[in-house]
């Protein structure tokens, strides 16, 4: 009981700073949208990249992924690890720079769907409205992954009623999001994801030190068939009555491993296409101050990613040598993290140690609110109901959406035997697919234009929906992770659709030619002058209204 005490109190402090920071930045980011939803374009490189890691990472990093390599192996965790630490380092590279600057000239965009509006110069406002209700289904799903992992550490932890520290856990993450607005959700991501990182570092040595030493536990585990193997996945064998993997004579039982081809590990590394896509992650590079920092955030991130995602497959894996009996089905195995820290380490630690995986999910789910909120907000709202609403307007129906966001995430996660990684790779598929292709095209092709945006999101979700619930149960070849085909297709539609319709406006495809100069060229072929001066001056312009 005792013990108990120190790990809830240390939770406690933590979730009462998470609190404070949202109250210290309401009265900022209630100024205007501006600053609720992008911070203003003022956060700085450090801020840029721990808080986009810890946004995109969630409480998968510290459950899901663990957990996956405890129960089956090298094969699944590494290779997906590997998919995304790619997928970080190239999305840094490939997007951050061009779209802080192509933001800021077309039309000082400060969400995705608006970007993609302004880009392709929607008046009407139909993709910002595809891209916005595409952000509210797969954002709600992805809330209610965060409040699974809420549920399941207190469950784990204090053996409390499951449903009941869900909810209070969603309930935090709501208040300090609401309230706060985006520069709160920064702050708090960038403490989380050091503090991730440091629970992380210290599970990952005392597991290690715990286990007898390297030599011993690689030892064991390459006695489990496939267990450590890059190209098979270890078989647990399963009780048919009960799920739990068999145990006999204190020995945990595997049968024959299943081999792990080309197309599962092609399958795996595209993982790291997801990243195009997200809005969680996309809307840091709106935000950073400026676009000579971009360089330093994407070291800060790329390397915080490669480490952190080590650190995880290799916590699965070492725990499985420390602890062979004790979790036997995959949902269980999620709680790997949670059961070694509370076995290694002084319970006030402990507490500090877990907190990361409150990090983690609450970093995450008040991510997905605010861009929820902000697309419902700026995007169906101003862009398309009501035109000359009021920022507070716009902030009252935010705050409206982030209550229905919050409800409905507590119905997803009210199965707490939802697997944390099936529910993340679902919606991070769709996200994906939906965005990942027209980011690409909107900051590398000139020829796209609004239909093929249009019929790259719609393809890109489409085929997320039915390759999941109706392709890949066939197996075989068929089996590939939904994300790789619907990634393709959606490519193909954009491609395809645009060459079919009308090329850009001459305005679009000057902006387009243009964006990446400094200074930026004064004036547009219909005569209207744009800027004459570098970036920042443009931003200067932009934000006076002139």
């Amino acid at each position: 009981m005792a013990n108990d005490f120190w790990i809830l109190l240390a939770m406690v402090i933590y979730f009462a700073a998470m609190l404070s920071v949202g109250f210290v930045y309401s009265k900022r980011s209630n100024s205007s949208s501006t600053e609720y939803f992008a911070g203003g374009r003022g956060v700085g490189p450090w801020l840029t990249a721990l808080s986009a890691e810890a946004s995109d990472m969630s409480g998968w990093l510290l459950m899901g992924l663990p957990g996956l390599a405890y129960f089956t192996g090298a094969a699944d965790s590494m290779w997906t690890a590997i998919g995304l630490a790619l997928g970080t380092y190239l999305n840094w590279k490939l997007v951050a720079r061009r779209l802080r600057r192509y933001s800021v000239v077309a039309g000082d965009a400060i969400t995705i769907p608006d970007f993609f509006a302004k880009r392709f110069h929607d008046e009407k406002g139909v993709i910002s409205t595809i891209a916005a209700v595409i952000i509210l289904v797969f954002f709600s799903v992805y809330v209610g992954s965060c409040f699974v992992t809420v549920g399941k550490l207190f469950a784990t932890l204090f053996g409390f009623d499951y449903h009941i520290m869900m909810i209070i856990g969603a309930v935090v993450v709501f208040v300090y999001t609401v309230v706060g607005g985006y520069l709160s959700v920064v702050m708090t991501d960038f403490i989380q994801g050091m503090l991730m990182f440091f629970a992380l570092a210290v599970v990952f040595i005392g597991t290690v030190a715990s286990a007898g030493g390297i030599d011993n536990t690689v030892e064991f585990l390459r006695s489990i068939p496939g267990y450590l193997s890059g190209t098979q996945v270890a078989a647990p064998k399963l009780d048919p009555a009960t799920g739990q993997q068999l145990v006999e004579a204190g020995k945990v039982v595997f049968g024959a491993p299943s081999d792990y081809g080309i197309i599962t590990i092609i399958s795996m590394l595209a993982w790291g296409l997801g990243y195009f896509g997200m809005p969680q992650v996309l809307v840091r590079f709106l935000s950073i101050r400026s676009v000579e920092e971009v360089r330093k955030s994407q070291i800060i991130a790329t390397s915080w990613c490669v480490i952190s995602l080590g650190c995880a497959v290799c916590i699965g894996l070492v725990g499985r040598a420390m602890m062979p009996t004790e979790l036997l089905t995959s949902t269980d195995a999620e709680t790997i993290f949670i059961v070694l820290a509370q076995t290694l380490l002084p319970s006030f630690m402990c507490g500090v140690v877990v907190s990361g995986i409150f990090a983690a999910s609450m970093s995450s789910s008040s991510s997905y609110l605010i861009i929820g909120a902000s697309a419902m907000g700026e995007n169906i709202f101003r862009g398309l109901l009501h035109k000359k609403a009021t920022d507070r307007q716009v902030m009252i129906v935010a705050r409206v959406t982030l209550v229905v966001m919050f409800l409905f995430g507590i119905v997803v996660a009210f199965d707490q035997n939802s697997s944390i990684f099936q529910v993340v790779s679902y919606a991070w598929a769709g996200l994906g697919a939906s965005f990942g292709p027209l980011m690409l095209c909107s900051l590398y092709w000139r020829r796209a234009n609004k239909a093929g945006a249009v019929a790259g999101m719609l393809s890109g979700t489409a085929t997320v929906l039915i390759w999941h619930n109706l392709v890949k149960p066939l197996g075989g070849v068929f089996a590939i992770y939904e994300l790789l085909p619907a990634f393709i297709i959606s490519l193909l539609f954009i491609v395809v659709v645009s060459l079919l319709t009308a090329q850009p406006n001459e305005r679009m495809l000057y902006e387009f030619d243009h964006y990446m100069d400094d200074p930026l060229p004064g004036t547009l072929p219909s005569g209207t002058v744009l800027v004459d001066e570098p970036m920042e001056a443009m931003e200067a312009e932009v934000r006076s209204g002139k």
